[in-house]
């Protein structure tokens, strides 16, 4: 995969994950197909947090839950296409994710591949935005949930990315 991905820190001291190129562009609707081809090469794969240095794999759910969820099902514009490019950062995501918020599994369809729970780590990534010239005029920041289900294996898999929502003031120029 040719990924033009990078982290830095704001002045905060909090980790973006800089993405720089768009891949998955749709003025109307995304082409989920192909973000879903895409998210194929990271099964098998698995990345450590490094606040709490917990191992997250990628199970062979995750790019059908990533582009068929509810959640996705119910994006439009901007969201939307954030949320496709955010496909090409999901190593970094996971590396600089932080928080770690537990939830016990409630349905029973999921009794078997979260048998113990449901973990909620918080990310940023930022993306740009081209002017008319196609050239880089600023980026947009985003946060973003990563969900994380604890399988029978004892495993934590990377399950999808929900509630991604644009940080106003944070544009960077």
């Amino acid at each position: 995969m040719n990924r033009k991905v990078s982290v830095i820190e704001d002045l905060d001291g909090k980790k973006i994950v800089f993405i720089h190129d768009i891949k998955f562009k749709g003025k109307r609707a995304m082409n989920w197909n192909e973000v879903k081809e895409y998210l194929k090469n990271y099964v098998g794969e698995f990345y450590n947090i490094v606040a709490n240095n917990e191992m997250i794999y990628i199970g062979n759910d995750f790019p059908s839950e990533y582009t068929g969820s509810k959640y996705t099902y119910k994006l439009k514009g901007a969201v939307a296409k954030a949320k496709a490019n955010a496909a090409q950062g999901i190593p970094e995501l996971l590396e600089t994710a932080h928080g770690g918020s537990y939830r016990e599994n409630h349905k029973e369809k999921h009794n078997r591949n979260v048998k113990y729970g449901w973990y909620r780590y918080d990310s940023r990534f930022a993306l740009p935005v081209y002017n008319e010239q196609e050239k880089i005029e600023r980026y947009n920041v985003f946060h973003a949930s990563m969900i994380i289900r604890h399988s029978e294996d004892r495993k934590k898999y990377l399950y999808d990315i929900i509630d991604i929502k644009k940080e106003m003031s944070n544009s960077l120029e």
